[in-house]
């Protein structure tokens, strides 16, 4: 039910903020109404629960399952003004140095992060790189960028290591067939089963081995992807 009404609150918003005559009296009037900032926080639960509804869409066996038939308009929630080089920049007046009264506080940030549906597949990496951060610290938006991106790549690099370790495989074998992948855009069954070749597995053990390495690893090649689709992978999409 929260996920039909608040759609309909932001869809009315949206009409609303498409009005471009309006008095400051009117403005005055919606913002008492629906004050920004409780929007925001509205729009980030929200988009929490629509990401976990929607990983369950596909997987019920329940033919009526009203999960089944959401649709989540995320459209409704992905600001045109809100882009990556705009959180740049709102991140770098976070950690400019100076007097606080213009500047962008931790909260805001996470609150706008969690409000735009533009980051969904981004928006924790991000928020948890600005938990890093100090707050006047002074970095310049160039530094900021670099971080960011520094910090991806070690928790990526973390990650191929943490699966790895958890499946029994070579780290540096996982990393290849991983690259591989991302390099074609294609899910080779064949380099799969490479992998796992030096487990010395029977044929069962090794596909159920197969399903749990594709369980925890495919949530980590769709974030690699970026939106890109992998051909083949949907096979381990409900494994």
């Amino acid at each position: 039910a929260f996920i039909n009404h608040f759609k309909e609150v932001q869809r009315l918003r949206t009409q609303l903020d498409q009005y471009t005559d309006l008095d400051p009296e009117t403005r005055e009037a919606i913002e008492r109404a629906l004050p920004e900032e409780t929007l925001r926080a509205f729009r980030g639960v929200y988009l929490d629960l629509a990401q976990v509804l929607k990983a369950r869409q596909g997987k019920s066996a329940d033919p009526n399952d009203p999960v089944e038939n959401l649709d989540f308009e995320f459209v409704l929630f992905d600001s045109a003004l809100i882009d990556y080089d705009y959180i740049m920049k709102l991140i770098a007046r976070f950690s400019e140095k100076g007097p606080k009264k213009q500047k962008m506080t931790r909260e805001q940030l996470v609150g706008i992060l969690r409000s735009n549906a533009k980051f969904l597949d981004e928006r924790e990496e991000i928020i948890e790189y600005v938990n890093t951060l100090k707050e006047g610290e002074g970095l310049s938006e160039q530094e900021i960028r670099e971080g960011y991106e520094r910090f991806k790549a070690e928790k990526y690099a973390r990650q191929i290591t943490e699966i790895a370790e958890k499946h029994g495989v070579g780290r540096e074998a996982l990393q290849a067939f991983v690259d591989g992948i991302l390099r074609r855009m294609i899910f080779d069954p064949d380099a799969l089963t490479e992998l796992m070749e030096p487990l010395g597995l029977g044929w069962k053990a090794r596909v159920q081995k197969e399903l749990a390495l594709m369980e925890d690893l495919t949530p980590l090649l769709k974030k690699l992807a970026q939106g890109k689709e992998i051909s083949g992978l949907e096979a381990y999409d409900h494994a």
